[in-house]
């Protein structure tokens, strides 16, 4: 069986892709990393890299290993855990990753609250792009991620948050409410590549990326930028209805009803929370959860939301 040292310059190794990097991350020098790296192929009589690949790739058999270190390292874990909480030193750190459109209203709404719910707790936030949540929580480096639904993965819990409509930014309609079709001669602002409310939008809107009849275009890193683009150059664009905007802005919002349907739906999205099934800090995690829902859930509201998709 190899050492936990070896699976922990595996794990470091695996997610560097070069040796290099991994040794000053692990704070030993390259060759003893090399060197117990080789070792533990050998105890375990499989290549876990692939050194003929620059940068370095997991062979199928490491492949299959990661996840299992992932797990061992994890339980040893809680072997510290116990012990500091037995010398009465133990504080426990609880890591939160959110997407951008929805951190930018929750952290701000939340923040004091979790803190004065969760004394003694060390709590870290982190702002990331779904793709990049999903993998901090498959490498066990957050707690809970916060992102749009829908998703479904075994090894993970998933907790309903919220619903949120999505409104169109498009000063140059006067009317409340308007329909789909009525975006279509609009010129649409996006947001960059790797954000859910772009592909919800692309999808909803019928949007055509990559058009080339298109002379002129930005894609954007935020949703501020992209109002400002709208009031300046014309076109529209996706709001979700929590966002933080000044009174002149939310005036502008638009309550979108889809063309040439009979219901009274207006698109939406879900906000959910996602943990591992397993977790020692789930009464935190709770707490945190259970904020949110009595913060922003509005039941009456739910039956008339399409929640729209942000898979591609």
């Amino acid at each position: 069986m190899i050492s936990i040292q070896q699976m922990q310059y595996i794990l470091v190794l695996s997610e560097q892709k070069q040796f290099q990097r991994a040794s000053e991350l692990c704070f030993v020098t390259q060759p003893t990393l090399s060197m117990q790296v080789k070792k533990a192929e050998d105890d375990l009589g499989y290549l876990i890299f692939d050194r003929s690949k620059n940068p370095i790739e997991l062979t199928s058999y490491g492949v299959n290993l990661i996840p299992l270190i992932r797990d061992v390292l994890n339980e040893t874990g809680k072997i510290e855990v116990l012990t500091k909480k037995f010398k009465g030193i133990y504080k426990e750190q609880v890591r939160i990753g959110i997407i951008p459109t929805i951190a930018s209203y929750l952290v701000p709404d939340m923040f004091a609250l979790w803190h004065e719910k969760l004394k003694g707790i060390q709590l870290l936030i982190l702002e990331q792009k779904t793709d990049e949540l999903l993998v901090s929580l498959e490498r066990k480096e957050l707690d809970m991620a916060i992102i749009a639904g829908p998703y479904n993965d075994s090894k993970m819990r998933t907790i309903p948050l919220f619903k949120e409509e999505i409104l169109a930014f498009c000063p140059s309609i006067k009317t409340k409410t308007i329909e789909s079709n009525d975006l279509i001669d609009l010129h649409p602002w996006l947001l960059s590549k790797g954000n859910c409310l772009r592909t919800q939008m692309i999808q909803f809107c019928e949007i055509k990326e990559d058009n080339e009849t298109d002379s002129w275009n930005y894609e954007g890193g935020n949703i501020e930028l992209l109002m400002k683009m709208v009031e300046l150059n014309g076109g529209y664009t996706l709001v979700p209805k929590n966002y933080n905007l000044n009174e002149f802005q939310r005036q502008q919002l638009k309550s979108i009803k889809t063309s040439n349907s009979t219901d009274e739906c207006v698109p939406a999205r879900e906000i959910i929370a996602i943990s591992p099934n397993k977790s020692l800090k789930w009464n935190s995690l709770d707490t945190l959860i259970r904020e949110i829902q009595v913060n922003y859930n509005n039941n009456k509201q739910d039956s008339k939301m399409n929640v729209l998709n942000w898979n591609s």
